[in-house]
């Protein structure tokens, strides 16, 4: 998975083409990602005990991580994931300006 928590991305397709979020949660099983406030839809809830009424609930779904595109945090541009080794470390790099993400 080259995505991680608390990488920014920007969203490529959808309602929500266009915004930049920064990554909530990683699903590597099914490569879903969480973005807060992304793909939103209401839900509507019937009452669970008869005193309390019915209500719309706004929930968040997640997005599938082919939907999704880093952008690099040094040149701002939306980027690919490389890797490099240095000193025995496996680092992300930006394919744009070569800087480690």
């Amino acid at each position: 998975m080259k995505l991680k928590k608390g990488d920014l991305v920007i969203v490529t397709v959808g309602k929500d083409r266009g915004r930049q979020v920064a990554i909530e949660k990683v699903d590597l099983k099914r490569n879903l990602v969480y973005l807060p406030g992304v793909n939103q839809y209401k839900k509507h809830r019937k009452s669970q005990t008869s005193g309390q009424p019915g209500e719309i609930v706004t929930l968040s779904r997640p997005v599938k991580l082919a939907n999704v595109a880093l952008v690099c945090p040094k040149c701002k541009q939306i980027t690919r994931v490389g890797y490099k080794t240095s000193d025995d470390k496996k680092v992300r790099i930006c394919r744009k300006c070569d800087m480690t993400i």
